[in-house]
């Protein structure tokens, strides 16, 4: 059985990390570079970093502040937010790192994962999709500002077509509610697709990550609020999660 990864992610704005409910409510929830560190020392598998607000303020994800966490950690390490070109990824991989996470500018130009993953190899390449819940299941961008008339399924099948390496599936119903992750889009994806699927959005307990990875077949569960503020232990979590089978790293 393939080991299942916990992964916290560190939502940067304005150089702090930062976490809301359904992607507003923003409150602060620290130094990046100190809770990066703090999640290796806990056994976190990956880290995620994303510069929340770049790509709506039409800027770059701060490159500088990628280094230096970059510098702390020996995880691996993922960094979205306003990354749209080659040069943008050359950088990021150049400041440590380990892969990059596209949403809006994939979704604008879907050729760009393509000409990303040709480029730097699909393992680099993570396509984030935020997606929402009415009638069907549909693809956000600019943050969850923006919907789009295109259905999660349809997109989460092309981005692995076009050559991504893994896949960021966060629902903005759940994001932030403490509710559990939402299994039935995750589990279609990771039931359909051949690449990785990292769950994520609605993590409160325990029991919701051994869901998302019982009832929903998710190769990653990531979260934020529950690491950052220490409702959830990881190494908690981890011992938890091997009590009731599910194959992590401890």
């Amino acid at each position: 059985m393939l080991t299942k990864r916990i992964i916290p992610c560190l939502d940067i704005k304005d150089g702090e990390t930062v976490k809301g409910v359904n992607f507003v409510d923003l409150r602060s929830a620290g130094d990046p570079v100190e809770l990066a560190k703090r999640y290796v020392e806990q056994g976190a598998d990956e880290l995620v970093f994303l510069d929340i607000t770049a790509t709506v303020e039409a800027r770059k994800t701060l490159v500088e502040l990628v280094g230096k966490i970059a510098t702390a950690i020996n995880i691996p390490f993922t960094v979205g937010g306003g990354i749209s070109t080659i040069a943008d990824v050359d950088a990021l991989l150049n400041a440590g790192a380990d892969k990059v996470s596209i949403n809006s500018s994939a979704v604008k130009n879907p050729e760009l994962i393509n000409q990303l993953s040709k480029q730097f190899g699909a393992q680099c390449i993570v396509v984030a999709i935020d997606t929402k819940l009415y009638d069907d299941w549909k693809v956000y961008v600019k943050g969850g500002r923006e919907a789009t008339s295109i259905y999660t399924k349809h997109w989460a099948k092309e981005v692995e077509e076009r050559g991504a390496g893994e896949i960021l599936l966060t629902s903005m119903n759940n994001d932030g509610t403490k509710s559990g992750f939402a299994l039935d889009i995750t589990n279609w994806c990771a039931t359909q697709l051949q690449i990785p699927v990292i769950a994520s959005g609605g993590a409160g307990n325990k029991q919701h990550f051994l869901d998302v990875f019982n009832k929903a077949n998710a190769d990653a569960a990531l979260a934020a609020s529950v690491f950052h503020f220490g409702e959830i232990p990881i190494p908690d979590l981890k011992h938890y999660l091997k009590e009731n089978g599910i194959s992590v790293r401890i």
